[in-house]
């Protein structure tokens, strides 16, 4: 491994193996989603606690201050809404060039295996792969769904893992599931977890961050469970608490409560 991909990979995974991502990429496929209306307003609380920010070039540039922020991993993958046919049908918008420009330390794309386009976003990782690869750049996989959340089981998750492991990807984001062990341990390159959709409270969110971190993953690319949450600060804590401090869901879940009220 070259110098500058060890140098880019050591800025989103930290010393202790582990990470922290923030995604703010939602927009380019749904829109002003709620709490994500104002991104800049959204994101300047939660910068201190979170090890990077996985965004698109947009919002980069109008919301983000160059002096203050965090390691980037830019969303390069998109040309699909929700008010289309199918989500599935994305293709690489961001150039690798723009992506050195912007000084990123990754790019991330979705994958999506099983669906009418599985080749295409298999063959547009593939490419991004071999440039990443002839400048530095690691490349991210997200193991994308689109509207088929009942795909999100363990057997799918790991064959969609493995498959952009094997085509390079340097870190997977995949979404939590029952047995995720089966997940991670197929899975040659670090993987970390995905959010999907906000569940009911969030001790449960801190439930399955601290499950999968014991199954194997090695942090969280979590957004709307942290943003729109009531209190977005004290979950970020308490999620980097498990992440970083080994802290077990029902401490995380005391910081989370001490923050809310002021205490911490």
């Amino acid at each position: 491994m070259d110098w500058g991909m060890k140098n880019r990979l050591a800025q989103l995974i930290q010393a202790d193996g582990r990470c922290l991502f923030l995604p703010v990429d939602h927009g380019y496929f749904q829109g002003p989603v709620r709490k994500l209306e104002d991104p800049r307003k959204t994101l300047e609380p939660l910068l201190p606690y979170t090890d990077a920010i996985f965004i698109t070039r947009g919002v980069l540039r109008s919301c983000v201050d160059p002096d203050k922020t965090k390691p980037i991993i830019l969303r390069v993958s998109g040309g699909a809404s929700v008010e289309g046919k199918d989500l599935a049908h994305e293709g690489i918008t961001t150039s690798m060039e723009e992506a050195i420009r912007l000084n990123a330390c990754a790019v991330g794309i979705s994958i999506f295996v099983g669906t009418d386009y599985e080749h295409d976003s298999l063959l547009n990782l593939a490419r991004l792969v071999d440039e990443g690869e002839r400048y530095g750049m690691p490349v991210m996989a997200v193991t994308a769904v689109g509207r088929e959340l009942e795909k999100r089981d363990e057997r799918y998750l790991a064959l969609s893992c493995r498959i952009a492991a094997e085509l390079g990807a340097r870190v997977v984001k995949t979404y939590y599931c029952e047995q995720f062990e089966k997940v991670t341990s197929g899975c040659p390159v670090p993987v970390v977890i995905a959010g999907g959709p906000k569940v009911p409270t969030g001790y449960e969110v801190l439930k399955f961050v601290y499950d999968g971190i014991r199954k194997g993953a090695i942090g969280v690319n979590l957004g709307r469970n942290i943003w729109q949450d009531e209190h977005p600060v004290a979950m970020i804590r308490g999620i980097r608490a498990i992440v970083h401090e080994n802290a077990t869901a029902d401490q995380a879940q005391k910081l989370y409560d001490s923050v809310k009220g002021g205490k911490a």
